[in-house]
């Protein structure tokens, strides 16, 4: 480990002199973004009409960040690196920017910010500012797959980014503030899953500048011996870059660097040259140095550089406070531009050589457009798989089960781009099948005992572990380098990662809609199982539907809610989304047997279609019905099958139209939605002066949502999940809920008009029976047997 007070001498003084200056480029510009709307090169003295008029962005990491960046430079030049870099301190951009502008790459793609003093000013001006860009590595950024704006996520993209990609090396800025969020902490085992044989690498820069927006934080203020204990027991070898002046850190910086990166290279030679897949010990670095370094080190008799006030806006009053204005002219000429750009404002040639070339720049790295890289999954044929049915409602399935048969091939096809997650709950969601493809990613300590069901292989790729948070954030690394998975998860928990999913969400419409250099990439595919009305033995703690409403508030250009009734039609559903781009797919179904209702041709149409009337639940035949019932969800679907049968049989004259909904989206109007229905073809489905009684999976206001604008709204009675259960059989939970087929059948007795006077002896009967099954289940903790194997009659 390198002594904290060695100053080695890797860099000679041209280089040294060379680093300093492409450094002092890459900070004069950060500078200017927070701070110039005129005179970029400051070819006259500063004057408060050049300074922007609101003040806005985050100064404090940036230097830190570009010391890092210009050393990878060098790197990756000697030894022809394929690098991508990932900046996780929040707010981080301007040294993202700085650097991509200064290797040429951001000018390519944006002509007008071209490397001269105009496209200089251009390129000041849009930062922070209205119609320009934000101060995060938002998806305009080149060379960037993470947003960074919310912060825990860093190391998990860079992971993501690293599997199954042997030849990368992922550098990922870690902020100290956003080192104390949760999902930070958990991302650092991610290098218990990383095979040094298989996958590429990933040197995380924990940056330790001591501050957050006003506090200071945990880890810079703890001993050395802790940080260093607590690094190692995570799995690393931490080597430590601590200093402020910056010709001392920019040699330490350039050794330690190299030194990682050697180590790196040797332990992937070892285990591929021999097949040792024993976990390594891989470098990190802690890179301290000081808060808004080489900023003001006061300003009006307040700390500013190593202090909390670096980390926005140091000088906030230059525009109205003489005093201000010479500090931030003071600050900006202490970089020296006049060395740094010639009279065009161009960076100096010697200076542009420190760069890679083509799409060695950092900011030019395909993997940071992964759709560029993006290959087809090969997919074998969903109808192969599919359930045989001789008759709708007449055997019973385990969806899920059914799907991991289709998955495993699918990861047999695809052994290096495709990937299942999970949080410890594959067998439990019951896509135990998988394995026979490919086993769980494991590279910590095994027992004897593994061997006896543990399903663990360092070689697998199923990826298991108890943190929602890191398996997103590598699933999201993993599609965003142009490769493919999904995602499985209990549904009451699937909002660990509601912020997680809100933010890719706004990356790809921003991407899809705005970026045309942007190439498509594969799907977020996410699986929610283990539903809310089979919790069992869990209680009310595992009853949450709610994911869907968070989905529902983004653009629906990026995200889709897919409810498939059956297994057949979830094969169908599941093959459709493997095969998008540029999509949060949300897909439910259970786990447990459910009734299966459609052949695989009639899944595949109805799917195509996203909803439908099923003619052989209906008894309208054609004609104008009396009810229309309706239903999204696989419980829903089959309490809503239930009460057409007792309907049928009760009121044999009764014009009942079933309608069943699998693409939610389907609901919303097509102005709203490119797939969504037309008025009139609402109004076919749906009749306009009938009652409908829509039986739904979730939360009820969440139909309403989608089909507010109809003008049959008023007639829309929607039943969902009403926050009321715990210990609960199936049907009883049902029942508390009122999704039940009796409670479904009393309502349409209620609004059908004709038969409110005379169903009065049929709903006392079905009132009996919500009694009498409770009751059934309360004494025998079960639900009956007539319940448990019902089957359509027809």
């Amino acid at each position: 480990m390198a002594d904290r007070t060695e100053v080695p001498t890797t860099l000679s003084i041209e280089e040294l002199r060379k680093t300093d200056a492409y450094w002092r480029a890459c900070n004069y510009l950060s500078v200017g973004m927070i701070y110039l709307r005129a005179n970029p090169l400051l070819r006259e003295a500063l004057k408060p009409e050049h300074i922007k008029n609101r003040l806005l962005g985050h100064w404090g990491s940036d230097p830190g960040q570009s010391l890092i960046w210009v050393h990878l430079n060098r790197l990756i030049r000697k030894y022809d690196l394929n690098v991508m870099y990932i900046s996780g301190p929040g707010h981080g951009a301007p040294a993202t920017l700085a650097n991509c502008y200064l290797e040429g790459h951001y000018s390519e793609i944006y002509p007008d910010k071209s490397c001269d003093e105009a496209g200089m000013l251009k390129f000041f001006r849009q930062f922070s500012f209205p119609g320009g860009i934000g101060s995060h590595c938002t998806p305009e950024t080149p060379g960037s797959i993470h947003e960074g704006g919310e912060l825990g996520y860093s190391i998990s993209h860079a992971y993501g980014a690293a599997f199954d990609n042997p030849d990368l090396i992922v550098a990922v800025a870690v902020g100290d503030g956003e080192a104390e969020t949760g999902p930070l902490a958990t991302s650092w085992h991610s290098n218990k899953f990383l095979n040094p044989i298989r996958d590429g690498a990933v040197l995380p820069v924990l940056h330790l500048n001591g501050y957050k927006i006003a506090n200071p934080t945990i880890l810079a203020r703890i001993p050395h011996e802790e940080l260093e204990a607590l690094l190692i027991g995570y799995g690393h070898k931490p080597y430590f870059v601590e200093g402020s002046d910056p010709a001392v850190m920019h040699q330490t910086m350039a050794s330690t660097l190299e030194q990682c990166i050697l180590e790196i290279r040797s332990l992937q030679h070892h285990a591929r040259s021999t097949g040792d897949t024993t976990r390594p010990r891989w470098p990190m670095i802690v890179l301290r140095s000081p808060k808004g370094w080489t900023g003001p080190k006061e300003v009006d008799g307040h700390k500013v550089e190593d202090f909390w006030r670096a980390h926005q806006v140091p000088v906030l009053d230059p525009v109205t406070n003489k005093r201000s204005l010479k500090i931030v002219e003071d600050w900006m000429r202490s970089y020296k531009p006049e060395e740094l750009f010639d009279a065009n404002g161009t960076l100096l040639a010697e200076l542009r050589e420190l760069a890679p070339s083509g799409s060695r720049r950092i900011s030019a790295n395909p993997h940071a457009n992964g759709g560029l890289l993006r290959k087809e999954l090969e997919l074998p044929d969903f109808r192969d798989y599919a359930v045989k049915l001789k008759a709708p409602g007449a055997i019973y399935a385990p969806p899920t089960d059914v799907l991991a048969h289709f998955l495993a091939e699918v990861m047999r096809r695809n052994m290096n781009s495709f990937r299942v997650f999970g949080p410890d709950e594959t067998a439990s969601n019951r896509l135990t099948a998988i394995y026979a493809a490919s086993k769980k990613t494991w590279l910590a300590e095994y027992k004897p005992e593994d061997a006896d069901g543990g399903e663990l292989d360092v070689f697998g790729r199923v990826m298991e572990m108890l943190s929602e948070h890191t398996l997103e954030g590598w699933f999201e690394g993993y599609v965003l380098t142009g490769r493919h998975g999904l995602f499985s998860t209990y549904e009451a928990f699937v909002h660990i990662i509601d912020s997680m999913f809100n933010q890719h969400a706004k990356w790809l419409e921003k991407s899809k809609k705005e970026l045309n250099w942007r190439a498509p990439v594969p799907s977020i595919n996410i699986l929610i199982t283990s539903l809310v009305w089979r919790q069992d033995h869990n209680g009310f703690t595992h009853q949450d539907p709610g994911f869907l409403d968070v989905v529902t508030n983004k653009s629906p250009e990026v995200v889709r809610i897919y409810l498939p009734p059956d297994a057949n039609c979830l094969l169908s559903v599941a093959d459709h989304c493997l095969r998008s781009r540029d999509y949060v797919n949300v897909i439910v179904a259970d786990k447990q047997d459910h009734l299966q209702y459609l052949t695989m041709e009639e899944a595949i149409t109805h799917c195509t279609k996203g909803i439908g009337i099923w003619d052989w639940a209906s008894t309208d035949n054609g004609a104008e019905p009396d009810v229309v019932l309706a239903c999204a969800g696989d419980i829903a679907t089959m309490e809503s099958v239930a009460a057409v049968a007792i309907l049928k049989e009760r009121f044999p004259d009764l014009k009942i139209r079933f309608v069943n909904v699998v693409d939610l989206f389907r609901l919303m109007p097509e102005s709203e939605h490119p797939h969504g229905l037309s008025d009139r073809d609402f109004d076919s489905l749906f009749t306009a002066d009938k009652p409908v009684i829509f039986n739904f999976h979730s939360y009820a206001s969440l139909i309403h949502k989608l089909s507010y604008r109809r003008k049959n709204h008023d007639n829309i009675h929607v039943r969902g999940y009403k926050e009321k259960g715990n210990i609960n059989t199936p049907l009883e939970l049902a029942i508390l809920n009122q999704v039940d087929r009796f409670d479904l059948a009393i309502d349409v007795i209620d609004r059908v008009p004709r038969l409110q006077p005379i169903g009065g002896h049929v709903k006392e009967w079905l009132k009996d029976q919500i009694i009498e099954t409770v009751n059934y289940a309360h004494a025998e903790g079960i639900d009956k047997e007539e319940i448990r194997n019902w089957k359509w009659p027809g």
